[in-house]
């Protein structure tokens, strides 16, 4: 799909807030409600939007605590990509699970209340999923949220 600059500006503004109403991104595009709401639509149809999520503050919700995990399946056993990925999405404190490539296989952001209840999820939860070999852990100290490219 090619985007013109109007909707590279809506799809811009939907970042930036993706609940606000048709009616005022319209006023900001010079667009109609309904000439907006049809824009939105292709977009969604064509797979250029695929969701709106609410964004929640973790340490307002009491998880002051971000870590980011490396970890590296260990070879022997050889447990599957799925199982491994199945076992620890089902960790509630786990909020991504990125497989990537590089020195681990797989990239975690676990959140918790604080360092003591992060070391109970890795040392109860994580570190007992089928598989787990080497473990990095990286403590978030603080995060800046930036646009992407368009």
């Amino acid at each position: 799909m090619t985007l013109d600059e109007i909707d590279r500006a809506l799809v811009l503004a939907l970042a930036r807030d993706a609940a606000q109403p048709t009616t005022q991104l319209g006023r900001k595009l010079g667009l109609s409600q309904p000439a907006t709401w049809r824009r939105i639509r292709r977009l969604q149809e064509s797979g250029v939007l695929s969701a709106r999520r609410l964004q929640l503050d973790a340490a307002k919700l009491g998880f002051d605590v971000t870590v980011f995990l490396g970890i590296k399946l260990a070879t022997k056993g050889r447990v599957s990509l799925e199982d491994f990925e199945r076992a620890v999405s089902a960790i509630p404190e786990v909020q991504t699970v990125d497989h990537v490539l590089g020195l681990y296989d797989y990239r975690l952001r676990v959140v918790a209340r604080d360092l003591a209840d992060f070391e109970r999820v890795l040392r109860r939860r994580i570190m007992t999923l089928p598989g787990v070999g080497d473990v990095e852990a990286n403590v978030l100290l603080s995060e800046e949220r930036r646009p992407g490219p368009i």
